[in-house]
């Protein structure tokens, strides 16, 4: 995990949050989102002021709210499935614009949308505020197990070197005037994907002996240790902390 790895979802930036250690965002998101989803659904208020707490968390990274939106329409399947449930739930009725909706659907549907909204929400600033080395970094120094982080590494490395390897070979098939027009063309398919895989199946061999060959025995190097000071916690923990006493005063209220 030495070279940097850069991706779609980040975006390069000089802010407080930027800079704060990859662990500490990392640990901050996964308690803001077990907050959320702890809260009582009935607490509809509460969820309008962890969207603020995110916009707020937005504005000092200084991601646009265009940016962030863009990328919330990854749940647009959660908000499909969402909108069928009051149509389908069983339990107490309610007319509302000529339609039968049930009740117990509709509060299943708000807490999806709430929810799953806000969770996705603080995962796209994470990923718009943190390099994909340094999350895997981060993963590791919060004692992940050790293989689960090189799956990760390995995936994130050579998923790339497999698109292009997909692309090279459809500008070869289109370049000796082929086009995929019905069910005649699946078999040249099939021996594409056939021919993908066993490339993709010996480029990984040869990687691994490389590896070997250069010491490799199961674990990775870590080039760089980042440890995270009393105030950088301090301030990576500001939003669940801030989200728990909001959670409280839902129960409460």
């Amino acid at each position: 995990m030495g070279a940097g790895h850069a991706h779609k979802l980040y975006r390069h930036g000089h802010s407080p949050v930027h800079a704060l250690p990859p662990h500490c965002k990392i640990a901050a998101v996964f308690c803001f989102v077990l907050i959320v989803v702890s809260t009582p659904r009935e607490a509809i208020w509460a969820f309008g002021l962890y969207a603020v707490l995110i916009a707020a968390a937005a504005g000092v990274a200084r991601i646009p709210a265009g940016f962030l939106l863009k990328r919330l329409l990854i749940e647009v399947p959660f908000v499909a499935f969402a909108v069928l449930m009051p149509f389908v739930a069983e339990g107490p009725h309610i007319d509302l614009g000529g339609l039968s909706l049930s009740v117990s659907g509709l509060w299943g549907a708000w807490n999806i949308l709430a929810k799953g909204t806000l969770g996705v929400a603080a995962s796209v600033l994470l990923a718009s505020t943190t390099e994909l080395r340094e999350l895997l970094l981060g993963l590791q120094r919060l004692r992940m197990p050790p293989m689960l982080v090189q799956i990760a590494s390995f995936m994130i490395r050579y998923g790339d070197v497999i698109t292009d390897e997909m692309r090279r070979m459809r500008i070869a098939r289109l370049s000796r005037g082929f086009e995929a027009r019905g069910v005649r063309h699946w078999g040249v398919l099939a021996k594409s994907a056939g021919a993908l895989f066993i490339r993709s199946y010996e480029r990984g061999e040869r990687v691994h002996l490389a590896m070997v060959s250069r010491g490799y025995t199961g674990t990775m190097p870590v080039l760089s240790d980042t440890r995270a000071s009393g105030a950088q916690w301090t301030r990576a923990a500001v939003l669940p902390l801030s989200a728990l006493a909001v959670c409280l005063l839902g129960w409460t209220l």
